[in-house]
Parts: C-alpha cells; structure tokens; sequence
C-alpha cells in the first residue's frame, strides 16, 4: 500500500541516473584539467630548457 509521499517522490532510478550522470561529468572535469595542468608544465618545462 502506498502512502501519500510515496506518490509524490521521484522514483528510484531517477535518482540514481542523476547521480551517474553527475559522477560522469565530475570525472570529465577532472580528466580535462589533469590534461591541461599537464599540458601546461609541459609548455614551462620546454620554455626552461630554452634558457
């Protein structure tokens, strides 16, 4: 039997497929700027070794 609130919340794998695509855009943030920190002591280290 459901109550009144279980009608009303979202079911189970709503939440769970926000909270993946959240997991998913977090870990697509952190690829990107461990590539560009990379990148960019790339950049400062070829620069150095011009001096």
């Amino acid at each position: 039997m459901k109550t009144r609130l279980a009608r009303h919340r979202p079911s189970g794998r709503f939440i769970s497929s926000l909270f993946i695509q959240e997991l998913t855009v977090a870990d697509l943030a952190f690829v990107v700027t461990t590539v560009a920190v990379f990148a960019l002591v790339a950049l400062i280290a070829r620069g150095v070794t011009k001096l």
